[in-house]
């Protein structure tokens, strides 16, 4: 972040070696190259608390500038907007992720930022990253090939519900209730995922030649099917009617689980 200033420049007493002191009050502006990054801001800002900035923008020591009159610290500058909000506020939003968070401690403790260190060390300690968030309830594998199902049921330990479910395998209108019914096999899926997790394998296949059909495999077989489509026939064209047998696939769930577990 970068803050715009007036044309005033940072009164130092240059040296042959490109190092300077500064002589100016607080709030005479002072540029910063750090790693790269430009920011200008005042005395007044840098020395506001406690610090190594404070200390170097003191007078009393030497800080090194470039031929254009920058002053160098060598640090990476992606964090040093967040140090300056720091430095002029007192306080400053923190970054969500454990990662952008021990980067930013790490700066905060380079410049000695004590107030910064504690308020970030407090947020780590309380931190719920991605790398400690439990496992999902649930994994459900979607089918890419062929090959893939078949492995996918020969390898299992573990009872298998396969619901194929591809809309645009149909080549006729649908009939009223079918969207409806499509919704309705779908939820009764997620249901039992959930009901069941851990304790089977359900696996969503959206390539096979079918439009909605349950399959259900135990010990690397099929043991049951439930087709959920028909052709339907009009006076004057085909139809496709989807189904929802929400008994029958209880029943074939439960089958499959005992006989699995038998």
């Amino acid at each position: 972040m970068q803050e715009s200033s007036t044309n005033t420049e940072l009164s130092v007493i240059p040296s042959s070696d490109q190092k300077a002191l500064v002589t100016s009050g607080p709030s005479q502006y002072v540029k910063l190259n750090v790693g790269g990054s430009l920011f200008q801001t005042t005395v007044g800002t840098l020395t506001k608390i406690e610090s190594m900035l404070r200390a170097m923008f003191s007078g009393r020591h030497v800080i090194y500038t470039d031929s254009e009159g920058w002053v160098l610290i060598d640090r990476c500058g992606k964090y040093f907007g967040t140090i300056l909000n720091f430095l002029r506020d007192g306080s400053v939003p923190l970054p969500e992720t454990k990662k952008e968070l021990t980067e930013l401690l790490a700066e905060a403790k380079y410049y000695l930022i004590q107030e910064l260190i504690d308020v970030i060390e407090a947020k780590l300690s309380n931190c719920k990253d991605s790398e400690s968030l439990p496992e999902p309830i649930c994994r459900v594998p979607m089918i890419t090939s062929p090959k893939e199902e078949a492995l996918l049921i020969s390898s299992s330990s573990k009872p298998v519900v396969k619901l194929l479910i591809n809309r645009h395998n149909n080549k006729y209108s649908y009939t009223s209730a079918s969207d409806d019914n499509f919704m309705k096999n779908l939820e009764l899926f997620d249901k039992l995922c959930l009901r069941f997790s851990g304790k089977m394998l359900f696996i969503k296949d959206v390539i096979g030649n079918e439009i909605c059909c349950w399959s259900f495999h135990g010990h690397g077989k099929k043991v049951a099917e439930i087709c959920c489509h028909s052709i339907v026939y009009a006076t004057d064209k085909k139809h496709t009617k989807v189904e929802f047998p929400e008994a029958r696939i209880y029943e074939e769930t439960l089958n499959i689980y005992f006989s699995n577990a038998n």
